[in-house]
């Protein structure tokens, strides 16, 4: 059975990969890779480090692309490559606008859909925005469900999908850092922030965008006046809204240190490293957790509420006050750290993928079985 995997951006790309690499070990199975290019350079990285090749590009990457840009772009090209491929089944994760373009074509084709990463929910259809309308709209023509957790899976069965499709996987994440995390890793990176604390900050959410994101560098630099044994690493999306923002509030303070996205050998290696994590961020909310990493989540609502309820991510919204109240109690509280750096990982246990791989085998004999 021929199984196209299409996705197109960095995340989805990180979380897919192991996936590919599993399918490509059965036999049984035929795997066509096509990725959308809704990120370009940072997802030819990824790629790269996992060595996978795409077997389409879409490359439908343009500047100042819009939504509609990239709903449009993105459906005219699967619609073309699964007329092509005729695949057995198609798989899409997430939440990403690749994801829900895919998808609707998938389903206008009439080519059953496995969702990897279903069922996470905020029930807010703007927070985040647009990842949960799209989520929830893949969900709704989706004919395989991959769940991360027990919760998404409630999720979905809450919202009518059949329990004998519905999958507890654990997240691709999780098996994406045994590729990526290394014991003998350095960069230069380590060696600035040596004999500090380092915090990694990450923040490009499109809803936080304009005084959420003031706000959120601009606590982060008050603390960092104010505490002098801690260094902030923050890679600085490539969005220029984002970048001037950061330029502007966060540029030219010694402890402080703006860099390029890193390829993911380089970020999930420096979450290893760092003392904690700041993000607003879908996938670090998983990755962070599992290396045993604090996470400050820099968002009101998360559709991730496991780490929450294990006790590993925090919410902490984007008021300034409030972030800058929690970053100081969790810096001067040892056992608060501690609390949240040993909880349990919910996530998984690193063999999602092979998971998949098997129950996409026994969708296959019952896809063999009606072509006959």
């Amino acid at each position: 059975m021929k199984v196209v995997i299409v996705f197109g951006t960095r995340p989805e790309a990180i979380k897919m990969c192991p996936v590919i690499k599993a399918i490509k070990r059965c036999e049984g199975l035929e795997c066509c890779v096509c990725v959308t290019g809704q990120h370009k350079d940072m997802l030819q990285q990824v790629l790269d480090v996992f060595h996978v090749k795409a077997d389409y590009n879409l490359d439908i990457m343009r500047e100042k692309q819009t939504l509609y840009d990239i709903t449009y772009a993105v459906m005219e090209g699967i619609r073309n490559v699964i007329r092509k491929e005729r695949p057995g089944i198609v798989l899409v994760h997430g939440d990403t606008t690749t994801t829900f373009a895919a998808a609707l074509s998938c389903f206008y084709e009439k080519i059953p859909i496995g969702h990897v990463e279903a069922g996470l929910r905020t029930r807010n259809k703007y927070s985040p925005y647009p990842e949960e309308f799209n989520r929830q709209a893949v969900d709704i023509v989706s004919d395989l469900y991959f769940a991360p957790t027990n919760s998404a899976k409630d999720n979905l069965l809450k919202e009518g999908k059949k329990e004998e499709l519905v999958f507890v996987t654990g997240n691709t994440a999780i098996d994406a850092l045994k590729t990526t995390v290394r014991e003998d890793y350095n960069h230069e990176i380590l060696n600035w922030a040596a004999g500090s604390r380092m915090i990694l900050l990450t923040a490009h959410r499109r809803e936080n965008w304009g005084t959420s994101l003031e706000n959120i560098f601009e606590a982060v630099r008050t603390i960092v006046d104010e505490q002098q044994d801690i260094k902030v690493v923050c890679p600085v999306h490539k969005n220029p809204i984002i970048q001037e923002t950061a330029h502007r509030i966060l540029g030219n303070h010694k402890r402080i240190k703006l860099v390029s996205p890193l390829n993911v050998i380089d970020f999930h290696n420096i979450i290893a490293k760092a003392y904690l994590i700041l993000t607003d961020s879908g996938g670090i909310q998983e990755e962070a957790p599992s290396l045993g990493k604090p996470v400050l989540v820099l968002r009101d609502m998360t559709e991730r509420p496991e780490g929450v309820a294990a006790g590993s991510l925090k919410l902490v919204g984007t008021d300034k006050e409030q972030i800058k109240r929690n970053l100081k109690n969790i810096l001067r509280d040892s056992k608060e750290y501690l609390r949240m750096s040993s909880a349990q990982n919910p996530y998984g246990d690193g063999h999602a993928s092979e998971k998949i791989v098997k129950i996409l085998m026994e969708w296959r004999e019952r896809y063999t079985k009606n072509e006959k």
